[in-house]
């Protein structure tokens, strides 16, 4: 038999027994020799340095990043998750971002929260990056034990590089979430991969990827394409059926926990923007104008046919044992050990980036240049995020083979470099930047940038200086005894319907405002809990979202109610001199007999009514139903659909 280690044996020292040294297998944290881990680290430091400087630079909130402040504050207050009191509304996309936003906020109170947005925001982009390049320096670490090598940035210095990608980093939306997300993700995922030979992960390991991979779904919706993928991946390579019961148990309890709350409570299977958005529809031409929007400006095609050849280089540079040995070694099924695989972890990461992109793309893809391609993009850079440089040893091939191979990598990278330096200095949209032209999409920040006068719009105070937004001010003080706000012609001033007068012998009504305006995060974050926002879009207003998507309208803003419904919809006058003479006052004595649809006033009952155990559980038994109602947005066409009467016309002014 052989001897025992030398780990193993016990020591006398001075008459003393050590007690045993054991050395526990399992997956080492850095499994890198030397110079590996040297370069590596050197690599992530700079690009991380690069990219935080970079997105300093260009720091700024956007206002849909203002919106989700607006949230925060109401969960503060004890108003619930929602935009306006006693109207449950979920206006934001990413609940996990609204609900970090949330204790960040209360921690660091009386900090603004526009601050914690930025610190966050930041630094979950600079670690997602850094996730990303630790991931991929492991996935090529077994490969290079006991050779030359050193790591240096590809795909990280790819992304950095682009400038949407340092806006989006501090916009104080969910983008820095889901890199940090991604980066995480992309890592553990290598981890599982590389399993110690006969010795099954543990199960904190196991409960934890699965944890993080059904956590997909409340950090975007679709990324559950991606969360999913991983955990039928890990359901194949589970061994025992106690091993998947803990997959399902740990990657589904929060979302279905969630899912089940978000029916009951906002009485919808989707947050409120998907279905403000249509997100189940297509629009696959904008979708392509969008993405030839996002390449044209960078020319993202020249690094990505440059990391191609660099990544299959890389690649073969692997020992071919350690590389096949998944797919040849029927140690518990040779299906299980295919997918539990380095490359079947790549292959993962690639499709996962390629379903994100041609999701947005027959989604129409959206408004602000870049965004949402920033992602998918972020996916199909992973496995190449950093590259390793061999120096040739003549144990895989001939030195001068290796010579030639280590060669075409650096001639590679170089021109990575090059384009990387050319893309981060580029002009981007040019002139069209702040232009909303036929294709609706802007540059965001360099359009609230000019549309302020700041170069880096932080606070909702800044936004004041925006068109209409001081007039908001001026027109609330003006009216106490309540009024609605539309937005004229004139930046400088509001149309004002006022409120109805209580009737003779009733108690007066507290006064009330609402603010109708596109722009709900600088209009929500300026005004008080006390005043409703709503726009014609959808996103906080629950009568809009439930209206159709127009074929034609600006991308992401393709749902128009028209401001009739908000009239006939509230305490407001509903005849002339009250109302706006461009308003024609049937339209809105038709909205008013609209809404007395049945099925619209459950709907609207769905978010308005006191929260009970019964309407909870009304909101989820009909949540299939909510969400797939709609209404047409011209009131006599939704008085046709309703088989409701026509009210009789009401005859114009004397003067007209």
């Amino acid at each position: 038999m052989p001897s025992a280690s030398p780990e193993l044996k016990a020591l006398r020292v001075g008459g003393l027994r050590r007690r045993p040294v054991v050395r526990r297998v399992g997956r080492p944290l850095f499994p890198y020799a030397t110079p590996v881990r040297v370069s590596l680290s050197i690599s992530v430091a700079a690009v991380a340095s690069l990219f935080a400087w970079g997105a300093w630079q260009r720091r700024w909130i956007a206002d849909d990043g203002l919106i989700v402040l607006r949230t925060v504050r109401n969960l503060l207050a004890g108003n619930g998750p929602v935009f306006n009191q006693g109207e449950r509304v979920e206006a934001n996309t990413s609940t996990a971002w609204t609900y970090l936003m949330y204790v960040g906020s209360w921690i660091s109170e009386p900090m603004r929260m526009e601050y914690v947005a930025l610190a966050l925001a930041l630094g979950l982009s600079v670690l997602g990056v850094a996730l990303l390049m630790f991931g991929t320096g492991r996935l090529f670490a077994p490969s290079l034990r006991g050779r030359r090598a050193i790591m240096l940035p590809a795909g990280a210095l790819v992304y950095i590089a682009l400038p949407p990608a340092r806006d989006f980093a501090t916009s104080g939306l969910e983008s820095g979430l889901t890199l940090a997300y991604l980066g995480l993700l992309w890592w553990m995922m290598v981890c599982w991969s590389q399993p110690v030979r006969n010795r099954p992960e543990s199960r904190t390991f196991t409960g934890a990827l699965a944890f993080v991979a059904g956590f997909s779904v409340l950090v975007r919706p679709e990324l559950a394409l991606m969360g999913g993928l991983a955990l039928i991946m890990m359901l194949i390579a589970g061994r025992t059926w106690r091993r998947r019961a803990l997959i399902v148990l740990a990657g589904g309890f929060l979302p279905v926990a969630y899912q089940l709350f978000r029916m009951g409570y906002y009485g919808l299977l989707v947050p409120g923007t998907a279905l403000a958005k249509d997100a189940a529809g297509d629009k696959w031409s904008q979708g392509m104008t969008y993405l030839a929007n996002f390449d044209a400006p960078y020319a993202v095609w020249v690094p990505l046919v440059l990391l191609a050849p660099l990544g299959v280089l890389a690649a073969a540079a692997r020992r071919r044992p350690s590389f096949l040995r998944p797919l040849l070694t029927p140690d518990y099924g040779r299906a299980a050990r295919a997918v539990q695989s380095p490359p079947a972890v790549v292959a993962f990461m690639l499709v996962s980036g390629l379903l994100q992109a041609l999701y947005w793309i027959r989604q129409g893809g959206d408004f602000m240049h870049g965004r949402v391609l920033l992602a998918p993009l972020f996916c199909l850079l992973a496995p190449v995020a950093v590259i390793p440089v061999q120096m040739p040893d003549g144990k895989d091939y001939s030195r001068e083979t290796g010579y030639w191979v280590a060669g075409a990598v650096g001639l590679l990278w170089v021109g990575i470099a090059g384009w990387s330096l050319w893309a981060a200095n580029s002009p981007g949209m040019g002139d069209d930047a702040t232009h909303v032209s036929y294709s609706g999409i802007v540059d965001e920040r360099r359009f609230y940038a000019q549309a302020t006068g700041h170069a880096h719009p932080l606070t909702a105070a800044d936004y004041l200086d925006y068109p209409r937004m001081a007039a908001i001010l001026t027109a609330l003080d003006n009216t106490p005894d309540g009024a609605l706000l539309l937005p004229s012609g004139n930046y400088t001033q509001w149309d004002l319907v006022p409120m109805l007068p209580p009737a003779p012998g009733a108690a007066p009504q507290k006064p009330q405002h609402t603010v109708f305006f596109t722009n709900l995060g600088m209009v929500g974050m300026n005004v008080g809990l006390d005043v409703r926002v709503i726009d014609q879009i959808g996103l906080a207003n629950p009568l809009a979202q439930h209206t159709e998507r127009l074929k034609h309208g600006r991308i992401g803003h393709d749902k128009n109610l028209f401001p009739d419904w908000v009239i006939a919809d509230g305490p407001w006058v509903k005849v002339y001199p009250g109302i706006p003479g461009y308003l024609d006052v049937n339209w809105v004595a038709q909205a008013v007999e609209a809404l007395k649809c049945p099925e619209t006033q459950a709907v609207l009952a769905s978010v308005r009514a006191p929260m009970t155990p019964h309407r909870f559980v009304s909101n989820l038994l009909h949540a299939f139903e909510f969400t797939g109602y709609r209404i047409d947005r011209v009131p006599l066409y939704e008085l046709a659909r309703c088989g409701l009467p026509v009210p009789a016309a009401i005859p114009p002014p004397p003067h007209e």
